[in-house]
């Protein structure tokens, strides 16, 4: 359904939560995170992000920052750095402000006891007057309990979004995740049935011994679950930066022809089953909050990936997770000890970030169009001489139209989206292999 071309694909790019991308980040200290706050306009409104790098069970595939939650005391202490750091960033802030969304990420936030989650969330909500904030989670099947999702019910979260990846069993035991339909039907009838209205399903192809018959299958399941979105991702086999990937066996990886007819696939079959594409791996029902901002032109891209959260600053709560400031961006420590100190010692954790350059900001606005809505203008940024024949070069292959500053994305060059944003991207390199390809 859509052109073949493999030299584009075959380029690794970034998934542009941010930009520039966490790869630019280098070392920063305290100061350069204090800097950021300032920076925010008085009453401006924020959104927020607490992590919990922590999971019962580590799936080989996982890239995340996140480790298993097998030690109570770790777990304790991590949950107690996490309260003291809500009070130092708080009390920063100064001023209350609006904050539109409060989200729950990791790792899995379920691992953790129900009574750390409960007084974790009532301490943000009281600290930031969160009280009209939407409620996000992200959520492992796995471990839901009942206890949980009546506990999220009572809590007023309206979103959660479940990691199911594949319902073939053979493909779960191939990454480290075995996960039976039953648990996921489960968890999807518990939060529904407690109030949590919105429902995202994390899916993957690409993965080792899938095929397009398989890859299928897990969609009619899906769907026939009626998630409210579905963001269907790519696997990225990345063994030499994410070392838990060498207990899979990639000897039998989709090349890359079958990955793009994967991606074709799930594109086909979710449009025909009433989703609309949003982005370039999202897809929701035509009624959803975020498929109404793509079509109104007002969706966004942040590290949480495609939001219809308007707010201009970000504030990460945790080990790793990242603040985006108008001027800057900021994350914290990876490591959760380091972490720890930091943050008992009434501390910002802060360790890589940087400034956002006035320059920087127009790019990745063009980026973040391109992105999100498919169009941007390109009036705003220096395009280089090299740019604009590779524009031209799009152009010929029916990827992009062209008018004046105005570029468009066709129908042709949805799955290059990230490699026509990248044209964009003045800090990429020809041959950059941190990141994934692009579809």
């Amino acid at each position: 359904m859509w052109p073949y071309i493999p030299e584009l694909l075959d380029r690794p790019v970034p998934r542009y939560t941010s930009y520039p991308t966490a790869a630019e980040f280098g070392p920063v200290d305290t100061g350069f995170h204090e800097a950021g706050f300032d920076d925010l306009a008085p009453g401006a409104a924020i959104s927020l992000y607490a992590h919990i790098p922590f999971c019962e069970k580590i799936c080989w595939y996982c890239g995340c920052n996140t480790g298993a939650a097998n030690r109570a005391d770790r777990l304790a202490a991590y949950i107690d750095a996490l309260h003291m750091e809500i009070e130092t960033v708080a009390a920063r802030l100064g001023n209350q402000r609006p904050v539109t969304q409060l989200a729950f990420g990791g790792g899995s936030p379920n691992a953790i006891d129900p009574v750390d989650f409960v007084r974790l969330l009532d301490h943000i909500l009281i600290a930031f007057d969160a009280f009209d904030a939407r409620l996000s989670i992200e959520l492992d099947p796995r471990s839901l309990t009942t206890e949980w999702t009546a506990l999220l019910g009572r809590a007023g979260v309206s979103h959660a979004s479940l990691g199911v990846q594949t319902f073939d069993a053979e493909l779960q035991a191939r990454i480290g995740r075995i996960q039976p339909a039953e648990s996921i039907e489960r968890a999807v009838n518990g939060l529904r049935d407690n109030g949590v209205g919105s429902l995202n399903f994390d899916l993957m192809y690409g993965l080792p011994g899938q095929t397009s018959g398989k890859l299928a299958a897990t969609l009619e399941q899906a769907v026939a679950m009626k998630p409210d979105r579905i963001a269907l991702f790519g696997y990225a086999h990345l063994p030499a930066s994410i070392p838990r990937q060498r207990q899979i066996d990639a000897s039998d990886m989709p090349d890359g022809r079958s990955r793009f007819e994967m991606a074709g696939l799930g594109f086909s079959m979710l449009t025909a089953a009433g989703y609309k594409p949003v982005g370039f791996d999202h897809f929701a029902l035509a009624d959803d909050p975020l498929t109404l901002a793509c079509e109104a032109g007002t969706m966004r891209r942040n590290f949480q990936g495609f939001t219809d959260d308007s707010s201009e600053a970000l504030i990460g709560l945790g080990a790793s997770s990242i603040s985006s400031f108008p001027d800057r961006l900021v994350q914290n420590q990876k490591n959760s000890g380091r972490y720890r100190v930091l943050a008992s010692a009434n501390s910002l954790a802060s360790e890589r970030g940087i400034i956002r350059s006035a320059a920087d900001r127009r790019r990745g606005s063009v980026i973040e169009k391109l992105l999100c809505t498919g169009r941007a203008d390109i009036s705003t940024v220096d395009v280089s001489i090299a740019t604009h024949m590779l524009l031209d070069r799009f152009c010929k292959l029916g990827l992009i139209e062209q008018n004046g500053e105005l570029i468009v994305i066709t129908a042709d060059g949805r799955p290059y989206s990230r490699t026509i944003a990248s044209l964009f991207d003045s800090y990429l390199y020809a041959k950059e292999e941190r990141f994934s390809q692009a579809v």
